[in-house]
């Protein structure tokens, strides 16, 4: 009776694997356990093992931070918002470009307990005071100048209380909830607090106090509010938790290979978004890895002059800005040390990923795709991945997360069929803060998130993004994926960038358009294009209107706005 349970149970699981094989599940086992820390004691543990090794360089402020530095300093930090009356689980803005005070400041938030809420650097007034509203920030940490923004003249624009306001306890009427504003500079400024004048409120006790309530600290607490970058709607608020941003950063770092030896990385992101936040910080506290700062800003000069001095070994961007890289190294030919090349944040095209190969020299090129609602990437290439799978998928998907693709009526489709990817683990966000109807609409009763992403997935858990759902162009009844389109333009000599949308045809409800940016100034027709596309696109798919521009419009991340586009075609009204 036992022996034959035994052979009853095995033939019952292979059943199971001969079914599920053919539909579009995947799940893939961890071969470590996750780990249950805080942030906070990640911090402490990476400065024991590599305290003097350079944690950031930051080229444009011309400054060196070892991982001993950073713990040091953010505690010294965290215990200056302890002495402004800051407590645990309070939400504090992060509203300043790539410096070096960003970085502690994110580290000081986790150590202290605290919910870090970082902001784009762009933001106006109107933007900056709805997401204070939206969180109840108690605290901003903000810088000085960036290029065309004055931060405080931004605040005090919308909430001119401040200048008359006492810095230990402010009062501003739309934004009640916000008591204390630091701001990066060494010029005093009314109402506010100089990040040095933080500092210097350390103590010997308040420090003892920020080291002993480590343990205090829960790994499911709330440390990080990502705000979505915006593309397609208004920025919603994902929750991630010290477990969520922890055990993210290992994993992508190790499909990254960043626990393979030392590696600098040149940071393209701004660190506000979810690719330098998580993908970038957190993993290379991780893995001991150093981050190059090149600018405050995007920069394709700075990036590559950053790249070559600072002997960079890994580069992580978008493929907008692996674009402008490539560009600068065909121009100026530099001797560089680059082994990997992370593209991330949006789909990248087989020819620019050839382009990283041969003109970049790097040896290996990897995708990682996730959102922010995932926490950060859940498919990354693997060490292993030939040439076929690096250009042609996002990766394979990560350790102890599950995928599934399925169809509108939420049933899954057979493996090699495109639907609507569908993602559980443990990277998955807590949910929208104060949103629980938004937070049920991409998450199920059985904790699936709905991805909004059309996806192919593989029968070893690979996959190929088609593109996303609300962006697929129907006309005349007819399904067409803009990504496969935009990959066959991309191959035009005299394409250097493409953007294909759908906008409104009175008979076939949707036709094709395709914006474009040409290398040196040159023009291209709509009949160059369907005389380059004949034969090789079905005549359905192939663009019926072609606009040539001078650029995309983008998230600072560096995500195209499609509908955007679509918001400038309604208004110029595009001609064939």
């Amino acid at each position: 009776m036992f022996r034959f349970s035994i052979v009853t149970l095995g033939g019952e699981y292979r059943l199971i694997r001969k079914f599920s094989t053919k539909k579009s599940y995947y799940h893939c086992v961890g071969e470590e356990p996750l780990s249950c820390l805080t942030l906070g004691q990640l911090s402490e543990l990476t400065s024991k093992r590599y305290g003097d090794r350079l944690a950031v360089i930051s080229c444009h402020q011309n400054k060196r931070l070892t991982f001993r530095d950073i713990l040091d300093e953010a505690d010294r930090l965290a215990a200056g918002f302890h002495k402004l009356g800051f407590k645990r689980g309070d939400r504090i803005g992060l509203w300043a470009p790539n410096l070096t005070e960003w970085y502690v400041s994110f580290i000081a938030l986790a150590r202290g307990g605290y919910v870090s809420v970082p902001m784009n650097p762009y933001y106006q007034g109107f933007e900056v005071e709805l997401l204070i509203r939206k969180v109840g920030m108690r605290g901003l940490i903000c810088g000085d100048i960036f290029r065309k923004q004055n931060f405080y003249d931004i605040l005090t624009k919308f909430s001119p209380e401040i200048i008359n306001s006492n810095p230990r306890k402010i009062y501003c009427e739309k934004v009640p909830s916000l008591r204390n504003i630091i701001v990066m500079t060494e010029e005093q400024k009314m109402g506010t607090f100089r990040y040095s004048d933080v500092l210097n409120m350390a103590d010997e006790c308040s420090i003892s106090y920020i080291n002993k309530n480590q343990d205090k600290i829960e790994c499911d607490n709330v440390c990080n509010i990502q705000f979505t970058s915006g593309t397609t709607d208004n920025p919603k608020a994902p929750c991630q938790t010290h477990f969520n941003v922890v055990n993210n950063g290992y994993y992508t770092g190790k499909r990254i290979e960043l626990n393979k030896k030392h590696h600098t990385i040149c940071l393209q992101n701004p660190l506000f978004h979810v690719f330098g936040t998580v993908a970038t910080v957190c993993s290379s506290i991780n893995h001991g890895s150093t981050i190059v700062l090149p600018s405050d800003g995007y920069d394709p000069e700075k990036n590559l002059t950053a790249i070559t001095k600072e002997k960079c070994t890994v580069v992580y961007g978008t493929p907008t800005m692996y674009v402008d890289l490539i560009n600068q190294q065909r121009k100026r030919n530099e001797k560089l040390h680059l082994e990997i090349a992370v593209s991330g944040g949006a789909p990248c095209s087989p020819k620019i990923f050839e382009d990283l190969l041969e003109v970049l020299k790097v040896t290996k090129v990897k995708s990682i795709y996730g959102l922010t609602e995932t926490t950060a990437a859940v498919f990354s290439s693997t060490e292993n991945d030939n040439r076929e799978r690096s250009i042609n998928t996002v990766g394979k998907l990560q350790e102890h997360i599950e995928a599934k693709v399925i169809n509108s009526d939420g049933y899954l489709v057979p493996v090699g069929v495109a639907g609507e990817l569908c993602i559980r683990g443990y990277s998955t966000m807590l949910g929208y803060y104060g949103d629980e109807k938004k937070t049920n609409e991409i998450i199920d009763e059985n904790q699936w998130l709905r991805t909004g992403d059309q996806v192919i997935l593989t029968k070893d858990g690979y996959a190929n993004i088609v593109g996303r759902i609300k962006d697929m162009i129907i006309r005349g009844g007819e399904n067409i994926y803009p990504k496969e389109i935009e990959d066959f333009l991309i191959t035009h000599p005299d394409i250097l960038e493409v953007q294909v949308v759908g906008v409104p045809h009175e008979r076939l409800g949707e036709e094709v358009c395709a914006f474009i940016k040409t290398k040196n100034n040159r023009t291209i027709t709509t009949s160059d294009i369907f005389e380059f596309s004949k034969g090789k696109l079905s005549n359905f798919k192939i663009p019926s209107k072609v606009k040539i521009v001078n650029h995309f419009p983008t998230t600072t991340s560096g995500k195209v706005q499609k509908y955007k586009i679509v918001v400038v075609f309604m208004k110029n009204k595009v001609v064939p």
